[in-house]
């Protein structure tokens, strides 16, 4: 059992985070079917799909950095947390991971190369370690480990380690504690994003066949990442905040429990809707993924109106602290 130590003013927890992460949900469902029903690409051989490319050019690799990089900063923030609860805040991370390991293990069954296996291993192997280096580590670490990702590894799984580390440097530097006055530079964040993202996307329309067409690729969906994060980040804070965390808040908050389900839902319900292997029916995939969002909203907004986490959220949060947590009352 861990053993606590005094109580400390605990974050309250940030609602556009959890929008956030939704909306990463969403965005990458309608890649992930795909791949777990093993669909086709296209109408005949070399012609694609015209929603298989539009996926590719707006979807595919822009949601997955935004869910990399909120693990990073989740991580941390269950760190910063941890420290004004327990006299050994470092295990409890290390639990954390070893549970998320296991959970990763046996998704791949379901989806072989799915994020959380990697997002296990990263989190030992690089988060836990520079949790203990300064936040100056994390920065440029992060920085240098995603230019490695991005280069050497043509992106994809390899931009994992620097973006958990980019995340963790956001909570060091106290960038999540203040994003209530970081408006102006999420507007300029944006706006620079979107000249970028839309030129990385000519360049990745126009690289076809290249031997940097990958790499094009994955910096094309780092830049519509960031754009599509900053604008959304941005959106919170207008009128549209409100429909916006109705619509994306128990969709996050439930994140680690509609990723799993997701996959279990696509499995059960493509055969259903004759949505098979070597399918090219992605009028049906984009019918299955809605259907999958709309039910999983319904049951987050049901259980999180009864319980303060979700069913995997409570049990991941069990092993951590190695104790029962209360699945009531105020989360933290």
């Amino acid at each position: 059992m861990t053993t606590a130590v005094a109580a400390q003013p605990v974050r309250r927890r940030i609602g556009d985070l959890d929008s956030l992460r939704g909306f990463a949900l969403c965005g990458i469902l309608f890649v992930n079917i795909p791949d777990i029903v093993h669909m086709g690409w296209g109408p005949a051989i070399g012609v694609a799909d015209p929603v298989r490319s539009a996926l590719n050019m707006f979807v595919q690799q822009r949601f997955h950095p935004i869910f990399a990089f909120l693990f990073g900063v989740g991580f941390a923030l269950f760190l910063d947390r941890a420290s004004g609860r327990a006299a050994r805040p470092r295990v409890l991370l290390l639990r954390r991971l070893l549970a998320l390991l296991v959970v990763g293990i046996g998704h791949q069954f379901l989806l072989p190369g799915e994020p959380l296996l990697i997002y296990a291993i990263v989190g030992l192997i690089v988060l836990l370690p520079a949790s203990v280096l300064p936040r100056w580590v994390a920065l440029w670490g992060g920085a240098g480990l995603l230019a490695v990702g991005l280069f050497g590894l043509n992106g994809g799984v390899g931009l994992v380690p620097g973006l958990f580390l980019l995340g963790a440097a956001t909570v060091r530097y106290g960038v999540i504690d203040t994003l209530d006055r970081r408006a102006g530079q999420l507007a300029i964040a944006f706006g620079l994003s979107v000249v970028l993202a839309g030129f990385g996307l000519w360049l990745q329309v126009n690289s076809k066949g290249s031997a940097s067409f990958f790499v094009i690729w994955a910096a094309a969906g780092l830049l519509g990442g960031l754009a599509y994060a900053s604008g959304f980040l941005l959106l919170c804070r207008t009128r549209a905040g409100g429909a916006l965390s109705a619509a994306f808040a128990p969709l996050g908050r439930m994140a680690l429990t509609n990723f799993i389900t997701a996959t279990l839902l696509t499995l059960a319900g493509a055969p259903v809707i004759g949505l098979g292997q070597d399918s090219t029916r992605y009028d049906l995939m984009l019918l299955l993924a809605a259907g999958i969002l709309v039910v999983q909203w319904v049951f987050s907004r049901w259980w999180l109106s009864r319980f303060a986490y979700g069913p995997l959220e409570w049990a991941w949060r069990c092993v951590t602290w190695w104790n029962r947590v209360p699945l009531r009352g105020q989360v933290a």
